[in-house]
């Protein structure tokens, strides 16, 4: 694949985003037009992304020498990163729990202070949980 392709494609995607957009942005904004551009933004968008699969992986595929330990360590690589997402995707969802609850009881009495921070802390350590399996996973590979 050469170079004006990939930068063709690319140009495409971002006028698939773009186009409609700024169509729903020149007129009127109506519940019905901003369905419609929802509309040819998914249809230009997808289409473009068909378009771009069929150019992409229409060559030669080769096989690799040493398929076994290069998905072992792509998995591992992969659950290491999983490990470390969720874990601070599933913190934050708990810290902006226990910190909103923590700010309005101490707005209500300010002598709870420390035992808030205490759950707040605990929320947030969720995510280095997830950094530790991390990083026990990366030194298995």
């Amino acid at each position: 694949m050469n170079t004006l392709v990939k930068i063709t494609l690319s140009v495409a995607l971002i006028l698939s985003i773009a186009v409609p957009f700024i169509a729903f942005m020149i007129g009127e904004k109506t519940k019905g037009r901003y369905k419609k551009a929802l509309a040819g933004n998914v249809v230009m968008f997808f289409g473009v992304m068909i378009v771009a699969t069929v150019l992409f992986l229409s060559g030669n595929a080769y096989a690799a020498s040493e398929t076994a330990a290069s998905s072992a360590t792509g998995f591992g690589y992969l659950a290491a990163a999983l490990s470390v997402g969720l874990a601070c995707v599933g913190g934050g969802i708990a810290v902006s729990a226990a910190a909103s609850a923590a700010l309005g009881a101490i707005s209500e009495d300010g002598s709870i202070l420390g035992k808030s921070l205490i759950f707040v802390g605990l929320a947030e350590g969720v995510c280095l949980y997830g950094l530790v399996v991390a990083f026990m996973i990366l030194g298995r590979l």
